[in-house]
């Protein structure tokens, strides 16, 4: 009797499922790329871009649990043209002279069942930091078909106003509104 329930607590053992390590993630600088829209006086609504992100998401899907930060380089602003690129990184718009980076920290991730819905955070820009949602548009996580490692791809957009970051210059001309959309891949850290 005494071996019948050793063995049946060690078979329960056995079959129970490990608990998953939470794993982070670096991102890819050659696929990531933060990039915003802003209504352009009542006519278009234009689209600029960050070409250099840094940061890294901890993912525990299991546990329902995530960690995500990002740092902008803000002197990376790409905008299709050479003299608003300088222009835009002036006192009145980034100042990137005195506040060369942006961050978004991550205070809480939502989920449906292992998949990460939206992520509540602080974003800082100028030094002024404010809570910001980012509603996940699209996640997956799979191994990389190239380089054989753990991967997530994650595309999330959020919306702003860049008055709130002392950026509000021609405002109303210039919309305040602005929608900031983080595009990331993502490999394990080995």
């Amino acid at each position: 009797m005494k071996k019948t329930l050793i063995a049946a607590a060690l078979a329960c053992f056995v079959a129970t499922p490990a608990f998953a390590e939470p794993t982070t993630f670096t991102f890819d600088p050659q696929h990531t790329f933060p990039h915003f829209s802003y209504d352009h006086f009542g006519m278009t609504n234009q689209h600029l871009r960050f070409d250099k992100a840094t940061g890294s998401v901890t993912l525990d899907q299991e546990a329902k649990k995530a960690d995500v930060d990002v740092v902008i380089d803000m002197k990376s602003i790409s905008t299709g043209f050479e003299a608003f690129d300088s222009g835009i990184q002036k006192e009145d718009f980034f100042n990137t002279e005195k506040y060369p980076e942006a961050t978004f920290k991550s205070t809480k991730v939502n989920f449906d069942g292992d998949k990460p819905t939206s992520i509540e955070g602080d974003l800082t820009i100028k030094g002024i930091t404010k809570p910001i949602t980012l509603e996940i548009s699209s996640f997956t996580r799979k191994e990389h078909p190239l380089l054989k490692k753990d991967t997530i791809g994650v595309e999330a957009s959020g919306k702003l106003k860049r008055s709130d970051f002392d950026a509000g210059k021609f405002v109303p001309l210039v919309g305040d509104e602005v929608t900031l959309n983080i595009v990331v891949e993502a490999m394990a850290e080995e």
